[in-house]
């Protein structure tokens, strides 16, 4: 019990340098990832804004790459890798600092709720960041001649719909991303207690580095499939309104269709947030073991002292 004491003193001291390494983490960590699987995200837009024409991941990849080259699935790299590095970076630093702030204002309270109200405000500042790179790629990716990539694509996009033209996707863009991050960040510290207190029975502090990786790795997979089933029709509608299939968000709705939301495209989702969200923890938490710091997760109580009770 007095490590267990000993390692909340130790959350309580957490100050700048933890946040800034949390959150140069959560750039590194989503920035990379996400340049990785550009050619997968090329596929999915594509799917999403003509459904038609592209029925299938085979139909979509052959067709591109008859039509526009190998290049064609590359494109949007740059807004991607800078995009979702900048999300990144307030996801998880921002997570980090709220789930401080709201842990001591609300004492007591059940730590779902913790890390729901922790996830949710450090999004809602992700996205902000995200959402010009975001309304830039998307209209690379799917539409062929409007921009090379991030250079070209951000004045067009000023040039032609002003500030509002970055923003436009806001709020779909939050109905996508602060359910998934609600639920992906919950999924993962219930997913990392889990594990501790029930399969490995150990103290954190008592495991090799590899098999703390071991722990976030699994966890961090539970919480990215789960996360993309909840965020998929939102995903959908970010892409209409995006590549103007729909000028409101009821409009994209009734466009797309209810079913639709929820399964077009789902399959390629799941394929890449699945991997993509592992990768992204097991960086995350790379980073911050070299950086001398914990892995991430709680575990609510000492494993330990569990399994002599039994």
């Amino acid at each position: 019990m007095r490590e267990v004491a000993e390692g909340r003193m130790r959350e309580d001291n957490r100050g700048g340098h933890y946040y800034g390494v949390c959150a140069v983490g959560g750039v590194l960590s989503a920035g990379t990832t996400h340049l990785v699987i550009t050619p997968l995200d090329v596929l999915k837009v594509n799917m999403q804004v003509n459904p038609i024409k592209y029925n299938s991941i085979y139909s979509c990849f052959t067709t591109l790459l008859r039509e526009q080259g190998p290049s064609a699935f590359w494109r949007g790299w740059s807004t991607k890798f800078f995009g979702y590095g900048a999300q990144g970076g307030c996801r998880f630093g921002l997570y980090e600092y709220f789930k401080r702030v709201y842990s001591d204002i609300l004492v007591g309270s059940n730590r779902s709720s913790i890390f729901f109200l922790s996830s949710a405000s450090a999004e809602a500042f992700a996205n902000v960041a995200l959402c010009p790179f975001e309304a830039v790629k998307i209209r690379v990716q799917a539409q062929p001649n409007f921009a090379k990539g991030l250079v070209d694509g951000f004045p067009k996009v000023y040039a032609s719909e002003g500030l509002l033209g970055f923003y436009r996707g806001l709020l779909p863009l939050w109905g996508r991303n602060l359910p998934f991050s609600m639920v992906m960040f919950s999924t993962f510290e219930h997913s990392v207690d889990f594990l501790y207190r029930n399969v490995i029975r150990r103290r954190k502090e008592k495991c090799s580095k590899v098999q703390q990786l071991g722990v976030t790795c699994l966890a961090g997979y539970a919480a990215g499939s789960v996360g993309s089933f909840i965020s998929n029709p939102a995903d959908n509608i970010v892409a209409s309104i995006n590549n103007k299939k729909a000028d409101s968000l009821m409009l994209a709705i009734r466009n797309i269709g209810l079913a639709n939301l929820f399964t077009r495209s789902l399959p390629i989702r799941i394929i890449l947030v699945g991997p993509v969200v592992t990768l992204q923890w097991l960086f995350y938490d790379t980073i911050k073991i070299l950086s001398g710091l914990p892995t991430s997760g709680e575990v609510s109580a000492d494993p330990v002292r569990e399994s002599t009770k039994e």
